[in-house]
């Protein structure tokens, strides 16, 4: 349990300083490059996403999988033996993905993105630059994944927090001093990206276990996992095309100008998978693989309600005051209040849809740990089926909220059947205790953000805001941490001992 709780904590400290170096620099690049020129760094981010479906599942099946080798020490050969099968197909598919991005650059260009301020030319070129960034950063996924698995969490974020760093502010520098253009812009991220897939390759080979022979490359071993790498692969190709499909009809249908908007309130609402869900979940998933392994049942089903409880308190909170105050976050961040308009009604949208998706992330871990992909893909190819058509008449009817709205009904009713389906089958008789480990704490949130909503009208300085919605978000942990009962009790046996030590 220390370890997890070093893992939960290296994991928040290195995802939630990664987003706050996005969101700290995204006003800076706005100014320097221009709103038009933002949105293809949103198309970036589209890309990357899109480029997801390639990797056949195969990060998470390495998180697994060394979670389970780090149980079994005597199996120290077959351990790297494994790392370096799949390391070199990660390889291979991330020089065809570089490859593939710089042949349909000129497509791209001419006949997908709309813009009328940026020439054709620099557009290409930006794309050709984004497919070597996306062949250098291709592989960060499987490294990283491999060292999740193996609870490294502190080394794997203490290097993310210095890449980061390194990527937003070297960008800043580079636009400032150098040339503020967006092909600046994406050359650095191949400086980068070349410095962080080099290091994290040295660091996970540095982790694993030593072995009286050199790694070699063995296809036999694929023999092992390849139900679970195949229904991931599923799992990842369906979830893709159901979480990136409103950007890609939106990138599509508006202009690169109203895309560089929904990116914006994309960016802030991913607060919550980034900086919350998924700190939690690559530390959970791991401990809960190696629990499922040894076939401790009674610890599995404490640290999963502990763990349902904490994603709760944290998620719903900051949801509900993103959501209740989306103007205010919005004209804070970016500082123009128009941009804050346009952005903020598609803001409190999507972070309803992102904070149902978050509750579903511990049942969804408590799935994998078990190597049940099947539920997981079906219920996603469902949703596929019934919902794709819905965001496409939604985003042409209605544009960038239609696209927005269609993510809350897609994660209610992704709630409604998962959890259900999940404990038929693994922690049978406990998703009505999951009801009231999540339950109090969105009634506690919702009650505190919507008083402070009610008590603050107006616009107020800059200053004034913050404090005042720092406040209310503090209120709102508060509230939601005393009524989920572990987290109660935790907080009220540090509160002893610290009153102990007065």
């Amino acid at each position: 349990m220390s370890r997890l709780k070093r893992n939960i904590a290296a994991n928040f400290v290195g995802q939630g300083w990664t987003a706050l170096m996005s969101l700290a620099f995204v006003p800076l690049y706005i100014k320097f490059l221009g709103i038009e020129a933002y949105g293809l760094i949103g198309f970036y981010a589209l890309l990357q996403g899109m480029l997801q479906i390639l990797d056949f599942g195969l990060s998470q099946t390495v998180n697994r999988e060394l979670a389970r080798y780090s149980v079994q020490p005597e199996k120290a050969g077959e351990t790297r033996d494994f790392v370096r099968t799949l390391e070199t197909g990660y390889w291979a598919i991330g020089l065809a993905i570089g490859v593939a991005v710089l042949a349909a650059s000129p497509f791209i260009a001419g006949h997908w993105i709309k813009s009328s301020a940026i020439p054709v030319t620099t557009v290409q070129h930006a794309v050709m630059i984004m497919g070597v960034v996306s062949a250098l950063q291709w592989p960060l996924s499987f490294y990283e994944g491999g060292l999740m698995g193996l609870q490294r969490q502190v080394l794997s974020n203490s290097l993310k927090i210095g890449i980061s760093s390194l990527g937003c502010g070297g960008s800043v520098l580079i636009l400032w001093l150098v040339s503020p253009t967006i092909t600046a812009f994406f050359t650095w991220q191949i400086v980068v990206s070349a410095l962080n897939v080099t290091l994290i390759t040295v660091l996970l080979w540095r982790s694993l276990p030593s072995a009286d022979r050199a790694p070699r490359f063995d296809l036999r071993l694929l023999r092992t996992i390849w139900r679970f790498a195949a229904g991931m692969g599923g799992i990842t190709l369906s979830s893709v095309v159901l979480m990136q499909m409103d950007k890609v009809i939106l990138s599509k249908l508006l202009s690169l100008e109203m895309f560089g908007y929904y990116t914006l309130a994309g960016v802030a609402s991913s607060v919550i998978p980034v900086m919350i869900v998924g700190p939690l979940f690559n530390a959970v998933f791991p401990r809960f693989t190696s629990l499922a392994t040894v076939n401790d049942d009674a610890a599995l089903t404490l640290l999963y309600h502990q763990s349902s409880q904490l994603v709760a308190v944290l998620v719903l909170p900051v949801s509900a005051v993103l959501a209740f105050f989306s103007f205010d976050i919005m004209l804070l961040w970016t500082g123009n209040g128009e941009t804050a308009r346009i952005a903020a009604p598609i803001l409190s949208l999507l972070v309803i849809g992102m904070a149902l998706n978050g509750l579903m992330s511990v049942p969804y871990a408590l799935q994998l740990s078990h190597g049940w992909t099947s539920l997981g893909l079906r219920i996603t190819l469902f949703l596929i089926i019934t919902l794709v058509p819905a965001i496409i008449f939604m985003t042409m009817r209605f544009g960038a909220l239609g696209a927005a709205s269609v993510w809350i009904v897609l994660n209610s009713i992704y709630l409604s059947i998962g959890l259900p389906l999940t404990h038929r089958r693994l922690l049978q008789g406990e998703m009505r205790h999951w009801f009231e480990d999540v339950g109090p704490s969105l009634a506690a949130a919702l009650l505190a953000v919507g008083v402070g909503r009610w008590l603050i009208t107006g616009q107020m300085p800059p200053l004034t805001s913050l404090v005042c919605l720092f406040i209310v978000l503090l209120t709102a942990l508060l509230a939601a941490a005393f009524a989920a009962p572990h987290i109660r009790t935790w907080l009220l046996v540090k509160l002893r001992i610290r009153i102990a030590h007065v």
